[in-house]
């Protein structure tokens, strides 16, 4: 009797040490009991017996999705190749197992059809100005349409966006020509600026008596350094004045 005792023991101790389960931090369970959703089990060592019971784990932590590049037309019918990176995580992990069957390749899927969808609704250059606000909507989306599924989106950021040979002249040239709009406005601005300063100086050098004389001192100076063979002939204003009037009689 006592041996047989023993072996029950012996028995009952192999199916329990068999039966430890370990669910680590980053982890929840989900425990089925003859094929029936039990409950979401936490992290620890948990007993599931075998036969009777099941458990699968959900990985809890934060997933990066690439998502391949998509061909997608612009609401201006500019073709463009566009990526992006999905940030996502579990927040549920009974639904993430019972409502969708492999969660990770739904929410690929999802995000590639979601990312053509919004660029479609864009033009190109709102697209190139504001990708941040795309890559908001298509996470907003991505992330109502997975709430049933128990994930969570965190973020959606777009990596490129490749444009044909063709249309990247074109923009090269608008760049160029903005370019050369912008030197037009700056140098007729300081030419602007020049005639300002040279009429206030005419005006000074003309009330200020004995001004212009030695305005052309000054200038008889400068080119005295010069070792060019340049003559000047310097006349006193008064001179040309009188042969002014003398041609006005």
């Amino acid at each position: 009797m006592e041996g047989f005792i023993l072996f029950v023991l012996f028995i009952c101790a192999i199916v329990i040490i068999i039966s430890i389960r370990q669910v680590n931090e980053y982890e929840r369970g989900v425990k089925f009991t003859l094929g029936r959703f039990t409950r979401v089990i936490h992290p620890g060592w948990r007993i599931v017996l075998p036969v009777f019971q099941s458990m699968m784990k959900v990985d809890m932590r934060v997933k990066a999705v690439d998502v391949p590049f998509q061909e997608a037309i612009t609401k201006d019918n500019i073709s463009a190749k566009i990526n992006a990176v999905i940030y996502y995580k579990v927040s549920d992990a009974s639904k993430a197992v019972l409502e969708v069957e492999n969660f990770w390749f739904a929410v690929s899927q999802l995000a590639q059809t979601t990312m053509r969808n919004v660029v479609g609704e864009m033009e190109l250059d709102e697209l190139l100005a504001n990708r941040d606000a795309a890559a908001t909507k298509i996470k907003d989306i991505v992330d109502t349409a997975t709430d049933p599924w128990g994930i969570s989106v965190d973020s959606v950021e777009l990596k490129d966006v490749i444009l044909p040979d063709d249309m990247q002249r074109v923009i090269a040239k608008q760049a160029e020509a903005e370019r050369e709009r912008r030197a037009v406005i700056i140098k007729s601005g300081g030419e602007v600026i020049a005639a300002e300063n040279l009429a206030k100086a005419a005006s000074m050098l003309s009330e200020q008596t004995g001004a212009l004389h030695l305005r052309t001192l000054n200038t008889l100076n400068d080119l005295s350094s010069d070792q060019s063979n340049t003559v000047i002939f310097a006349l006193p204003l008064e001179v040309l004045r009188a042969f002014e009037r003398a041609g006005n009689k």
